[in-house]
């Protein structure tokens, strides 16, 4: 007979198998070699229904979802290791606050008087002005209207932030956590893509500013004139041209330095204040995170959070207030700081294979 369970499937050989049903809880004591259990009996039996197809024993153990949250919790203890590693502090923050973000491309969810949280960056960005030099967090957060394989409207996010840093050195966080947690999922670090063709995943990844992936996939100019003067066209060709492309490249790719008004929480490039200290890192076709050089300037953050938030209201979306306490934090003093958003499920279902985060998720909002 086949026993299994959530995390495992084992050949069982018992002396005396009468009275079994398929679907029975039991106990079975024997000699394992390899992955059969020989010569076993029976010392318990708790009779149960024939399992249905669709229900949380079909998904957990048939198909696999109980094995992908082992991975899950492996990839969980990875990410706290490497932050150990870099004397930074775990955190939780509220799950639900008084005003989310302005960012014109996401809805928050109501909860009583407030709303649940959309990311936990103002709180983190506070702990940073309060003296805490290294943060982050594995939280959940909750956005309306997501829906997809790669969306839902409760997910994992690792959001981290280094005090005294710069993109370029978050950046090297995320290298690092993505190919420990694809070497610890995966074994290894380059994963089969079902096209056939391989993602190898080790470090340095590829860097590319916006400008140059506009002008080599979408055969503009000047991705960034183009931002500016027509959004609506800079996102069409984004999601049409630019994110197909980087997701046949054979490494992650680095999209770098994002118009300045695509990056409401980042600060402007010395170099170029025309674009952001602003980065998204693709691999395999997944959008993995989201990351930026701080806005410190309480000034700037407050005239871009009042021109967002005019832009929400002349939309018909929901104008948030703009979170005093956030900005009073910021007249405090910030210090320059490095961040990065990473969508855990996503990372969890990379390393997997798997193009359905859902599959890595105990229970998406399907199963609820």
């Amino acid at each position: 007979m086949r026993l299994s369970d959530a995390l495992g499937v084992i050949d069982v050989v018992l002396d005396d198998a009468s009275g079994l049903q398929a679907g029975d809880l039991i106990v079975a004591v024997g000699r394992q070699v390899g992955q059969r259990l020989l010569n076993a009996t029976l010392e318990a039996r708790f009779p149960c229904p024939t399992p249905r197809g669709d229900g949380d024993i079909a998904r957990f153990t048939w198909r696999g979802v109980g094995r992908n949250l082992q991975a899950r919790a492996a990839a969980f203890a990875t990410i706290r290791a490497y932050f150990a590693e870099q004397a930074f502090i775990e955190v939780d923050t509220p799950q639900r606050v008084g005003t989310p973000g302005l960012d014109f491309h996401i809805d928050a969810l109501r909860a009583e008087a407030g709303f649940l949280v959309t990311s936990p960056e103002f709180q983190l960005k506070r702990l940073l002005v309060g003296g805490v030099p290294r943060v982050y967090q594995l939280a959940h957060c909750f956005r309306a209207d997501e829906s997809g394989p790669l969306h839902e409207p409760e997910f994992a996010m690792l959001e981290w932030y280094r005090a005294f840093s710069g993109q370029e050195a978050v950046m090297a966080d995320t290298e690092a956590i993505v190919s420990r947690v694809v070497e610890r999922v995966a074994g290894k670090l380059t994963l089969k893509r079902p096209d056939g063709t391989r993602l190898e995943l080790r470090p340095p990844f590829r860097r590319s500013t916006v400008r140059e992936a506009f002008k080599r996939h979408a055969g503009v100019a000047d991705a960034v004139d183009l931002a500016e003067s027509d959004e609506a066209r800079f996102f069409e060709l984004l999601v049409e041209r630019v994110e197909p492309a980087l997701a046949r490249a054979r490494r992650p790719v680095f999209l770098c330095d994002y118009p300045a008004t695509q990056a409401s929480l980042a600060r402007r490039s010395p170099e170029d204040p025309r674009v952001a200290e602003r980065f998204e890192l693709y691999a395999g076709g997944i959008e993995l995170c989201n990351g930026f050089g701080e806005l410190t300037d309480p000034k700037e953050q407050r005239r871009r959070f009042v021109a967002e938030r005019r832009a929400r209201k002349l939309a018909g979306r929901p104008a948030y207030r703009v979170d005093a306490r956030f900005l009073s934090a910021l007249d405090a003093g910030m210090p320059p700081s490095g961040g990065n958003a990473l969508g855990v499920d996503r990372l969890v279902a990379l390393a997997l294979g798997s193009a359905d985060i859902g599959a890595v998720m105990p229970f998406p909002r399907r199963e609820l």
